[in-house]
């Protein structure tokens, strides 16, 4: 095997990865709600007046940025940071505005959304399963496997924003959303370095929670103050976000994760 060979085409798990991963999901709250509610007039006495659905309208164009920048992020042969992370928060927008349309459009509230969007995940992940034998990041070498890895973090990305919303608007609000998400992370954390868990079922656990973390922040950032939020700017607090994401990129090291297979003999 070779070296170029034994990398996979996502980046190595380290701290450096949830701590971007967090501001993105972030990212696509407030970037998901500038779109559907600021500029398309959701959350508006006039939402829905002209016969078209913000959401809808919303995941359709997030939905048609990410299909570009997965193919691309499919195509190329190497790890690209800045590539990747620009899939990751183009699924984290489109699975705001998808969520958004589930849980309120749809008319199934955020029990039926959640659900629905839990089965999605869990048959993705089956799917893959069978497919190839292994759902490990450290596994993506090649088209078929990354094609099921990027639909399976659309399906969490958008089952992360209904849990977010779900726990936020149950009464804990939004601070007390991010506390508990907050908490079960460090959970998690915890069962990675005491427990001798499956690391890839914590990978996913962990990949999952820290959407509705990012949504309820983000959203705590532009509610509303009489909703519990800081009622800051969806479109100026989108760009700092995304000027934090960039300055994280270029500061921390960016590495492509090692293939199972670097380990079976010597790299040439």
């Amino acid at each position: 095997m070779t070296k170029s060979e034994a990398l996979t085409k996502v980046p190595a798990v380290t701290l450096g990865f949830w701590i971007i991963k967090i501001l993105a999901t972030t990212l696509g709250e407030t970037g998901g709600d500038t779109v559907s509610m600021s500029w398309l007039g959701e959350t508006t006495p006039d939402a829905g007046q002209a016969g078209l659905n913000g959401y809808l309208i919303g995941t359709a164009i997030f939905g048609v940025v990410l299909l570009v920048l997965a193919w691309a992020q499919i195509r190329t042969r190497r790890f690209n940071p800045w590539l990747y992370w620009a899939t990751i928060i183009a699924s984290t927008t489109a699975g705001t505005t998808l969520a958004d349309f589930c849980t309120r459009s749809l008319g199934i509230g955020y029990l039926g959304g959640s659900l629905l969007l839990l089965g999605c995940v869990l048959g993705s992940l089956l799917i893959w399963y069978r497919a190839t034998g292994s759902i490990s990041v450290n596994s993506i070498v090649s088209p078929r496997e990354e094609t099921f890895y990027w639909i399976t973090i659309t399906f969490s990305q958008t089952l992360g924003t209904a849990l977010g919303d779900w726990f936020a608007d149950s009464g804990l609000g939004y601070g007390g959303g991010a506390a508990v998400f907050g908490a079960a992370l460090l959970v998690l954390a915890a069962l990675y370095y005491r427990t001798a868990i499956s690391r890839v079922g914590l990978f996913w656990a962990a990949f999952i929670l820290t959407r509705p973390l990012g949504a309820t922040v983000g959203d705590f950032l532009d509610k509303p103050v009489a909703k519990g939020g800081l009622d800051l700017s969806r479109p100026i607090a989108t760009l700092v976000l995304a000027a934090a994401i960039l300055t994280l990129i270029i500061i921390l090291p960016q590495r492509a994760g090692e293939h199972p297979g670097a380990d079976r003999g010597p790299v040439s």
